[in-house]
């Protein structure tokens, strides 16, 4: 039974780092609009961007070598990792802003720097990351990499992973000392206690179950409190669907022409985490290594050095795996229930071409606690069981969709806005970069969806992200600015600050 019906300007669904930085974006572009929010969950941040379901990396391709080629004449093509490098910088530009401006404080309790590394092991893998290493140590945003294949020299950059490993095959590593960890749940708790202290309106335990267009234009949405069973509806001129594997169903729902024939394919993870400090100790850095053969992108095995509530932790993995839940606290029934009439061809030819990766993922859920054990000591040689335990990470929903240089039923990886023609209404579909490029993402649906405003909004944008607009990598002198700047605002080492 409905309660009431009340009007807004815009309406955030779900409480997460994307609906956080939107939030936060717009109440510095236009302090006086109205913001309401819809989180089913208790409190934010309590599904992909909290820091037990999330690798915690400042995602800037300075370690990750899925965000880097080799072409066919076996050159390196580096774009890709340019851009996302770009794109973290945005980030750390905007949460320096609020620092400086006293939004948010005690940056140290969301980021903090670590060094990342890329290791390998293997002839053909060593000359691929030499190859990577030359092809970024050129560029100003990767200012500072080294690279050896001396073991000696990898032994004092990682020792835990040095420590007993006694054969012969070739092994390399490249090492940045500008690396972060990013403790995404307290970062989106800061910006959700921010937007409480700027009069918005955050409704926790509410669920949204259906959004209407209505006659006028407006988006009606139909939202129960997941307590007390009341229902309600809330009206906005513009609505941001940002509930994570939960934002497709509400697409969906929405009825709009742009989310038709887009699908859902869940990817559940799993870490390890080391439970004795004298093995934590031992290291300190995010060091990922190469995806096995027919591995999604998002499996790329790392070793990372987490702070998570002020204490340092060490988690391996991620094990991926399958559910049919788009979230943690999902339903089993949510990949059936996404199969639409408009896009079950789709998800018939995704489920064709991906017959490989469902059977990897497959075998990733049926590995026992020593199978995984026998992976982290490809890592780390002398691993014992017993000062190892698993945690169930987040869910991640990737897109499907029917692509010019795919073909029908393409699985996407990474991050992607849909927004509708007239600008109304915008969903945030996909995973990884995700979080570490939020203010980037955020900013494009900006652009997209207030066309109108969005000039009049560029100084101010200007004034919280010096770089928007720029191409850094034309820009060494903007580049070794904003390094020093943010550096500064947020306690980071600056490699570009000593030289």
């Amino acid at each position: 039974m409905s309660s009431k019906q009340t009007k807004t300007d815009v309406i955030l669904i779900g409480a997460g780092i994307m609906s956080a930085t939107l939030g936060t974006l717009l109440k510095e572009l236009v302090p006086d609009w109205k913001i309401t929010v819809f989180e089913k969950l208790a409190s934010a941040g309590e599904e992909s961007s909290n820091e037990w379901n999330n690798a915690g990396t400042g995602h800037s391709a300075l370690c990750e070598l899925n965000y880097t080629v080799e072409k066919p004449d076996g050159s390196i093509d580096i774009s890709k990792a340019v851009k996302i490098n770009e794109q973290f910088q945005e980030s750390r530009q905007f949460w320096s802003y609020l620092v400086n401006s006293n939004l948010i404080r005690n940056p140290e309790d969301f980021i903090r720097p670590l060094p990342h590394l890329s290791l390998v092991q293997g002839e053909k893998n060593v000359e691929f990351l030499k190859k990577r290493f030359e092809a970024l140590s050129n560029n100003p945003l990767f200012h500072g990499m080294e690279f050896s294949e001396d073991p000696r020299k990898l032994a004092e950059w990682i020792p835990l992973i040095m420590n007993g490993r006694n054969d012969n095959e070739p092994i390399a590593a490249t090492k940045i000392d500008t690396g972060t960890d990013v403790n995404f749940g307290a970062l989106t708790r800061m910006l959700f206690d921010h937007l409480q202290r700027k009069n918005v309106e955050i409704n926790y335990n509410h669920q949204v179950d259906d959004i209407k267009r209505t006659s006028d234009g407006s988006w009606d949405l139909k939202v129960r409190n997941v307590q007390s069973g009341l229902v309600e509806h809330h009206q906005a001129k513009f609505v941001f669907i940002g509930g994570g594997g939960g934002s497709l169903p509400l697409l969906q729902k929405s009825g709009i022409p742009e989310g038709k024939h887009i699908g859902g394919f869940p990817v559940s993870g799993l870490f390890m985490v080391c439970k004795n400090p004298e093995v934590v100790a031992q290291h300190h850095a995010k060091v990922y290594g190469k995806a096995k053969v027919g591995a999604p992108p998002m499996s790329v095995p790392h070793l990372d050095t987490r702070y998570i509530d002020g204490k340092k932790s060490l988690l391996f993995g991620p094990f991926a795996g399958f559910s049919p839940k788009f979230l943690k606290t999902g339903s089993m029934f949510d990949l059936l229930g996404s199969v639409k009439p408009d896009n079950v061809l789709t998800m018939l030819a995704a489920g064709a071409k991906n017959v490989p990766l469902t059977k990897y993922l497959i075998q990733q859920v049926m590995l026992s606690k020593e199978q995984r054990m026998e992976e982290l000591r490809e890592f780390i040689p002398n691993a014992k069981s017993e000062d190892w335990d698993i945690v169930v990470a987040g869910q991640r929903v990737q897109v499907i969709k029917d692509t010019a240089a795919g073909g029908k039923g393409t699985l996407q990886f990474g991050t992607e806005v849909i927004c509708a023609a007239d600008g109304s209404i915008s969903a945030l579909l996909g995973a990884s970069p995700g979080a570490s490029t939020a203010v980037s993402v955020m900013l494009d649906l900006l652009s997209r969806c207030f066309p109108q405003q969005i000039q009049e909004w560029e100084p101010k944008i200007k004034e919280m992200i010096p770089s928007y607009g720029v191409s850094l990598v034309k820009n060494p002198e903007l580049i070794r600015e904003i390094d020093v700047q943010t550096s500064r605002a947020l306690g980071l080492s600056s490699e570009l600050a000593l030289v």
